[in-house]
């Protein structure tokens, strides 16, 4: 395949970690003595792995191979192999490796809900007057076929997301917060190493009109602003009047009892939705078997 045939994406070369000078002019030379040994992969003629090798092949006209990979059957695929491989690399930082694995979270849920919805279509169409037993349902096994495989792994609770980020549940939920709520000012410092994931997830609590402000003065601006939250955060609450009378003593027990309640309702709504999920992926792995 000539260069003018293969195809680079936008979308797969962010999730390539550009080579440092030392790097990029090792591999270079490299190249220019030895030739580009290692094929470039593609799929159909999109290239997936060799960015830098394709490139300097470019420079200097060089010759280089090609291989296919045959096991992706759609762009989806090749993200979440692209997304595996960053996560295993030290090259990427903690905040990098979160988002892939947010990214790849996000995947997993939109194939299982379309597998899910799938297969619901299918037994309601279905025209078989009883359930099949041992083998699957035709009508079933069709749809199943149809839509994209659903990893085994599951990212569902924040453990989950953290040991495939090789990251502590804290950090995970700090790349969430940064995810939802910082503004781009802020996330660019993060990700050029400028500001650290607890401040930046502080940060991310202002107004994104504040947080904008304060990125305009560097790092240096952002720092103090997550540690004025911070100080904030701590100060001491009004001294409580001496001579509190027996409704005032009981206010705390009783606020605390409140929050405990709030929070075993919360615990067991989650319960609920992982149980209904799990329910829900065995029954499809039940399908596949």
């Amino acid at each position: 395949m000539s260069p003018e045939d293969i195809v680079v994406l936008p979308e797969l070369k962010a999730y390539i970690d550009p080579l440092t000078p030392d790097e990029y002019e090792s591999l270079e030379r490299s190249i220019l003595d030895e030739g580009c040994r290692d094929a470039l992969v593609l799929w159909g003629n999109i290239l997936v792995d060799g960015h830098n090798r394709f490139g300097i092949c470019q420079k200097h006209g060089l010759p280089f191979k090609t291989i296919q990979n045959e096991r992706f059957q759609n762009m989806e695929d090749i993200h979440l192999w692209m997304i595996d491989q960053h996560l295993g690399r030290r090259s990427v930082s903690d905040y990098q490796r979160g988002v892939l694995a947010l990214r790849k979270r996000e995947i997993i849920a939109e194939r299982r809900a379309q597998a899910a919805a799938a297969v619901q279509a299918a037994k309601a169409e279905s025209s078989s007057e009883a359930p099949w037993e041992g083998d699957t349902d035709p009508a079933v096994a069709q749809a199943l076929a149809s839509t994209p495989k659903v990893p085994d792994e599951a990212l569902d609770t924040r453990e989950a997301l953290a040991r495939a980020a090789r990251l502590s549940a804290g950090q995970v939920k700090m790349i969430e917060t940064i995810q939802q709520k910082a503004a781009p000012e802020v996330v660019a410092a993060v990700k050029a190493g400028e500001l650290s994931l607890n401040a930046a997830a502080v940060v991310a609590t202002l107004p994104v009109e504040e947080q904008q402000a304060v990125a305009a003065e560097g790092a240096d601006g952002l720092k103090q602003a997550a540690k004025r939250v911070r100080e904030a955060k701590k100060k001491p609450k009004a001294d409580k009047p001496a001579a509190a009378d027996e409704g005032s003593l009981d206010a705390a027990p009783l606020a605390s009892a409140e929050a405990l309640q709030a929070r075993v309702t919360e615990l067991e709504a989650e319960n609920e939705r992982l149980r209904l999920q799990v329910k829900t992926l065995q029954e499809l792995l039940a399908e596949q078997a």
